[in-house]
């Protein structure tokens, strides 16, 4: 497992904590990785019965590493990246998430996989893909639009700008919000909950709840995939990377 991704087991519950600080938690093929091989691995014990995705304090992820990303593209559904979306979306035992500070691109669409989202009052979501020249990822494009309806995932998915956590919570996005330094303490406590429960009528219940959009979320989501790898090539997502970098606005007045 990556370093900066930690591994823990209470009370039935496996934690998976992001810890790059110094980075914003920005995640590396390394981490995706980690964090797949974190899921499968809860749902291979027994003992555990809900899986915990948590942070260190003040910064859930600002999405991808940028460098890493560019010298090491998703290229097939075997990529780290594409792994990990797969993992989230199919992982058979419920998945919650405590959230302080960003949460920015895959760190906001990994939550509408989660069961349970509790978010501090300080949190903000930002799904940026348009501002990156790319399009969303994860079937955030049909869950957020189920989510919110077409008008509020419009502005989200398309202006990209940043969300509340306040707005989160009415529009169902989170659960709960709580003071920052209460998060991670009610979303174990929640977790402990589940795993205290008959795990058969938990799994069975999260998976008859999620059958009848299964088939809709992986289409999208492979939709999302292909257009994805064929933008990240592109010359507007290479001008808003290379802005990023060189810490300038980026100009797309010379796209069509």
């Amino acid at each position: 497992m990556s370093d900066a991704i930690s591994s823990d087991i209470q009370d039935g519950v496996a934690i998976l904590r992001i810890n790059r600080p110094e980075k914003k938690n920005a995640l590396t093929q390394a981490m995706y990785t980690a964090l797949c091989d974190g899921i499968d691995a809860a749902d291979a014990n027994p003992a555990v019965r809900a899986v915990l995705i948590t942070a260190t304090p003040g910064c859930f992820t600002s999405g991808n590493d940028i460098n890493d990303f560019l010298q090491n593209p998703p290229q097939d559904e075997n990529s780290p990246v594409l792994r990990f979306l797969h993992t989230i979306s199919h992982s058979k035992k419920p998945l919650i998430a405590a959230v302080t500070g960003l949460a920015v691109g895959v760190g906001s669409t990994l939550l509408l996989h989660c069961e349970l989202v509790y978010m501090a009052q300080g949190a903000t979501l930002q799904f940026p893909f348009t501002k990156l020249g790319l399009c969303p990822e994860a079937g955030s494009s049909f869950l957020l639009t189920q989510r919110v309806g077409y008008a509020k995932a419009s502005e989200m998915l398309l202006l990209g700008e940043p969300l509340s956590s306040t707005t989160a919570l009415q529009y169902g996005i989170a659960n709960q919000v709580v003071a920052d330094d209460e998060v991670e303490a009610l979303a174990l406590a929640q977790a402990r909950k589940l795993a205290a429960l008959p795990p058969q009528a938990l799994y069975t219940s999260k998976s008859l709840m999620r059958r009848a959009h299964r088939a809709l979320v992986e289409d999208t989501m492979r939709a999302e995939a292909e257009q994805f790898s064929h933008m990240l090539r592109g010359e507007e997502a290479m001008e808003a990377m290379m802005a990023f970098m060189q810490k300038r606005a980026p100009d797309f007045s010379r796209f069509s």
